[in-house]
């Protein structure tokens, strides 16, 4: 099921998990334990945390022996990529036309 933009938003509100987010991002796959060394947080702190990502799909876990590896899914972020190039637009139209209007008052 793909998630809203909304849940999203406040599943990366909360600093420490996107700090998460963030460390799976650029260092790929990782262990709860190498995730808690980086957060300086407890483990069930960092499980609670992975679950909330997990929910929304921006983490994947692949269970290997007794350790469990999570990373990120990019592709998750898709809804707020497309806010972002919507608002984007919608900000650029609007400051075009103000420097219209400028440039109008000052014929």
């Amino acid at each position: 099921m793909p998630m809203t933009h909304d849940t999203l938003f406040r599943t990366l509100a909360d600093p420490t998990r996107r700090a998460i987010f963030e460390q799976l991002c650029r260092e790929g796959e990782q262990t709860v334990g190498a995730l808690q060394a980086q957060a300086g947080i407890s483990q069930p702190a960092v499980s609670k945390h992975l679950g909330v990502l997990k929910q929304a799909g921006l983490v994947r876990d692949r269970p290997a022996g007794r350790q469990t590896h999570y990373s990120a899914q990019l592709g998750a972020l898709a809804p707020l990529v497309d806010w972002t190039r919507q608002m984007t637009g919608f900000w650029e139209n609007r400051f075009d036309r103000l420097e219209d209007l400028l440039k109008r008052m000052d014929q």
